[in-house]
């Protein structure tokens, strides 16, 4: 797991790890919180993260107890990045209807990697073989057709 502050993990498979695609350009190392225990611990308690976290299903996200600012993008089900947001800590999100997933990172982040409305997001698992379908308990997971 390339996380700064990491952690071990709550159980075994509870993290998911891989790579984040913008436009079909390699843009970070991404951690997957499929499992409601991953998604509830999503960044808190950490003190910045390298790469980005994939939330899925999620159309809301809080920075509660959050040290840092955050970069929010609310993903819809084809993979298009419908609103990107920074979040101090302590802060609430719109709620994001037609949003499947939220992608989170470091404030700053979304500008390097071109983040932006409209961009179109693929995320590939480290395990992933390009032609087998997710494991069943990964909902949804943008770009795979």
């Amino acid at each position: 797991m390339a996380l700064s502050g990491s952690r071990e993990p709550n159980c075994p498979g509870d993290d998911l790890t891989g790579t984040l695609l913008i436009d079909g350009r390699v843009a970070a190392r991404l951690e997957m919180a499929t499992t409601a225990r991953t998604r509830a611990r999503g960044l808190l308690g950490r003190s910045g993260v390298d790469g980005a976290i994939w939330l899925t299903p999620c159309r809301q996200v809080h920075t509660m107890g959050m040290r840092f600012p955050i970069d929010v993008a609310f993903i819809d089900r084809r993979g298009r990045v419908l609103r990107t947001k920074r979040l101090r800590p302590w802060r609430l999100s719109p709620l994001a209807i037609r949003a499947v997933g939220v992608l989170e990172a470091e404030a700053g982040a979304f500008a390097r990697w071109g983040i932006v409305e409209g961009a179109q997001v693929e995320l590939r698992p480290d395990d992933w073989d390009g032609t087998t379908p997710p494991l069943p308990r990964r909902r949804w997971l943008p770009g795979r057709r």
